[in-house]
């Protein structure tokens, strides 16, 4: 049953328990967590790595390369620009490979350290601890929150409550509209929405995900991480004794109990844990980590900090509370090179080849011919047979290049039509072709019913780093 501590002089702690008669609700749909504000090392790590992750979300679609946006993920125009890469539905291996190497990065940094991108790199997290702070600067510290929640309105609670949803508006709207900037140019979205001027896709998307934002990290936030998000729910797979998660020394604190500081724990029979539940009210999520390893915990460290804390007021070691392994808890060593962690890393190793791979013999050239089906051939004035091709030659680059085409295979053999263009960066160049070859360069057609040869269609700029080439038949009689 929970117990509330209150500290009544420098030396004293007094333990009040709850009304045994007073049920609580343990089914309730959800009760409101009140996070209380804590300051450590590792909440500073936290939220400078998260200051860093966020200003990379910010910047990153402002950025130009080559004039253009340097990230811009066109799903209009099908083509996603990532700097000097720009990919097409037809490079979609690419992005697989991406998200087949970020899983396995997931896994073998969740087999290590657990789920340490919950707790400082996630999303969800980085927005959640942004409205907390606004929430805390409105409203006040944690009993400040709880006072102002359970008070009547008045002029007061409704200037404070109107501040921060309004800021959390904001911050949701600014949000929304540098992720639509990733899918369309950021620097005309930031013009026309707020003139107005935008299109209604546009305007939807960016409606919409402030909304998102709006409810994910300002109402739902640990509903988000302990019923929405499936990473949550198979975590614990890649679990085990070497894991190093957030954990709780029931060796050293147990059993916990108030005491004195200038007592020593060891003559009340108590250890070092002084049940100020401190590690309950900074945890994000609500949960009691001295209950063991639970699902719900999200590894951001905020009842390490907290408990580091009240052992130093306590003239206590550090560490009740830790990041460590369930061995190191048992008095083991901690094996860093298993079975599990070692293949997840060779695996993550095999994809990271294959996706430098498939783009180092990525060809910024693509070309589709097409053959004319309403005349297979026909014999020029020179008696030579002639077939039309339509050739639709796609330049992957994003910047513009002269292109030469050629017939591999015959050398006598005459192709017709513009055999020399530029193409701009993305864009796509239909050019219709007359291929005539002379009859006595051609194989005899024997028994088949239709004569026919392989040719080989060959595109390559005028520098000849970039060629291309397809294999088309040829028909005769």
């Amino acid at each position: 049953m929970e117990q509330k501590v209150k500290v009544l002089a420098a030396n004293q702690v007094k333990i009040e328990r709850p009304d045994p008669n007073k049920r609580s609700n343990d089914y309730s749909p959800r009760n409101r967590i009140y996070v209380r504000d804590v300051k450590g090392t590792l909440e500073w790590f936290r939220r400078g790595f998260g200051f860093i992750l966020l200003a990379m979300f910010a910047l990153i679609p402002w950025l130009q390369w080559n004039g253009e946006q340097a990230v811009l993920l066109d799903i209009a125009e099908q083509r996603f620009r990532i700097f000097g890469l720009t990919l097409w539905p037809q490079d979609l291996t690419i992005l697989a490979w991406i998200a087949i190497v970020s899983a396995f990065a997931l896994f073998f940094v969740t087999t290590l350290y657990g789920r340490v991108w919950c707790g400082f790199m996630c999303p969800q997290t980085t927005w959640t601890f942004i409205f907390m702070w606004f929430e805390k600067k409105f409203e006040g510290s944690r009993n400040q929150r709880m006072s102002l929640d359970k008070r009547p309105w008045d002029f007061d609670k409704l200037w404070r409550k109107t501040a921060k949803h309004v800021s959390w508006v904001i911050v949701a709207l600014l949000t929304a509209m540098i992720f639509v900037g990733y899918f369309t140019d950021i620097r005309s979205l930031f013009t026309s929405f707020w003139t107005f001027d935008a299109g209604f896709w546009a305007t939807f998307s960016v409606i919409f995900f402030a909304f998102c934002t709006y409810g994910n990290a300002g109402w739902m936030r640990e509903i988000m991480c302990t019923h929405m998000c499936p990473y949550a729910r198979f975590q614990s797979a890649m679990f085990d004794k070497d894991t190093v998660t957030v954990s709780y020394d029931t060796n050293r604190g147990e059993p916990r109990g108030g005491r004195s500081r200038k007592k020593d724990p060891k003559e009340l029979g108590l250890g070092d844990c002084i049940d100020c539940y401190m590690c309950v009210q900074v945890c994000p999520t609500g949960i009691d980590i001295r209950n063991g390893l639970q699902y719900e915990c999200i590894n951001c460290g905020a009842c390490v900090d907290a408990c580091n804390d009240v052992m130093d007021k306590m003239n206590y070691p550090r560490g009740l509370i830790r990041f460590t392994t369930e061995r190191n808890l048992q008095g083991g060593r901690t094996h860093k090179l298993r079975f599990k962690s070692v293949g997840y890393f060779l695996v993550m190793l095999v994809m990271s080849g294959l996706l430098v791979w498939d783009i180092a013999t990525r060809v910024p050239l693509e070309v589709n011919v097409i053959r004319d089906r309403n005349q297979l051939y026909t014999y020029n004035m020179d008696g030579w047979v002639q077939n039309v091709f339509t050739l639709k030659v796609l330049n992957k680059s994003q910047l513009a290049d002269d292109f030469v085409i050629t017939v591999e295979g015959y050398d006598n053999a005459k192709l017709m039509g513009q055999t020399e263009l530029s193409i701009g960066g993305g864009d796509v160049a239909t050019v219709p072709l007359t291929l005539a070859i002379d009859p006595a360069d051609l194989p005899p057609r024997g028994n088949a019913p239709q004569a026919r040869v392989e040719i080989n269609f060959v595109v390559q700029n005028k520098q000849g780093d970039v060629v291309q080439r397809h294999v088309a038949t040829f028909l005769y009689d």
